[in-house]
């Protein structure tokens, strides 16, 4: 039973822990206060360095090394790292709804450029690249480590010096400036970590999903991704984490509702083609009643007294 879901759900599995680590890379600049837009970008990016590596370069046919796809998560990471100082050097002195248009405007122009180049495919994109793997499945043996690891330097970021830096950015940037700390250099390093983790997994995303193309970065996927992390939560790492798996399996969800005989044509349809809609509304109920998402550091609190309660209640119960 295990393997028959595990196979028949593993395209899923595999995008879910994909979604959880984007939320991650959309939460790093929003930690030091700043509504960054531009991971679909730089997922789109990576997607395209791996693809172009591996068709163009690399020529092969077939299965493909799995060295050599971590060499291409590596030199995204290192290509979109640097783009992303260049980048965040002049554009994250912009504050607000600013940076978040400077932000899209460059992942608009990410997008153009890759539709107007004969080295990306243009409109059509890049097909038959390469697999390392046998099955969908099988790409947990990269995603799983990747999202084990992101979240151990998340866990560790928000207990040293550069983690409280950021919160204190976020919470009032010019008392944080007023004490020493470098508002412009925290808020280029986070932009650049986040940068090099989306272009990390749009390398390995190009290979999961065999094909690739300027539909992986654009706006609606900037929307997607930020609905991760304000749902999901936006004071904790455990937040994008969290929603980035549940809005993943979303549309799964919906389309299984969808399937139902008793649903009325036009809701299935709406169901099946209406994901923004739904994301959106999503985002504007979660503002109003849950602004700072559903995983909060109360939450996560009230989460880890759980054990110790279920201890002292088994410890009063009568010994028979």
């Amino acid at each position: 039973m295990m393997t028959e879901f595990l196979n028949t759900y593993g395209f899923l599995l595999v995008s879910a822990v994909f979604g959880a680590i984007l939320g991650i890379s959309v939460y790093l600049p929003l930690m030091a206060g700043q509504l960054s837009l531009a991971t679909p970008g730089f997922y789109a990016l990576g997607g395209y360095i791996a693809a172009i590596a591996s068709t163009k370069i690399l020529t092969t046919t077939g299965s493909l090394s799995v060295v050599w796809v971590l060499l291409e998560m590596l030199a995204a990471g290192l290509i979109s790292g640097i783009l992303a100082v260049m980048l965040g050097i002049p554009v994250l002195r912009l504050r607000g709804i600013y940076l978040a248009i400077a932000t899209i405007a460059f992942v608009e122009i990410l997008r153009v450029v890759a539709l107007n180049l004969d080295i990306t495919g243009g409109a059509v994109g890049i097909f038959g690249i390469p697999q390392p793997f046998q099955s969908p499945l099988e790409y947990l043996w990269i995603a799983l480590p990747l999202l084990g690891l992101s979240m151990a330097f998340m866990y560790r970021l928000e207990k040293i010096r550069v983690g409280r830096a950021l919160i204190a950015i976020r919470e009032d940037e010019l008392a944080a400036d007023s004490m020493g700390i470098n508002p412009t250099y925290y808020k280029v390093l986070a932009f650049t970590l986040a940068a090099s983790l989306a272009g990390m997994v749009g390398a390995v995303s190009a290979h999961f999903l065999n094909t690739w193309n300027a539909r992986q970065g654009t706006f609606d996927a900037s929307i997607i991704f930020l609905a991760f992390v304000l749902i999901g939560g936006s004071r904790t790492f455990w937040g994008p984490v969290v929603g980035g798996i549940v809005l993943t399996a979303l549309p799964e969800a919906l389309r299984g509702v969808a399937g139902i005989s008793n649903v009325p044509p036009w809701l299935a349809q709406f169901l099946k083609d209406g994901r923004l809609i739904i994301f959106g509304v999503l985002i504007v109920i979660g503002t109003i009643f849950y602004p700072q998402g559903i995983v909060t550091p109360e939450f996560l609190g009230w989460v880890k007294q759980i054990p110790q309660k279920l201890v002292k209640q088994f410890a009063r119960s009568p010994k028979l």
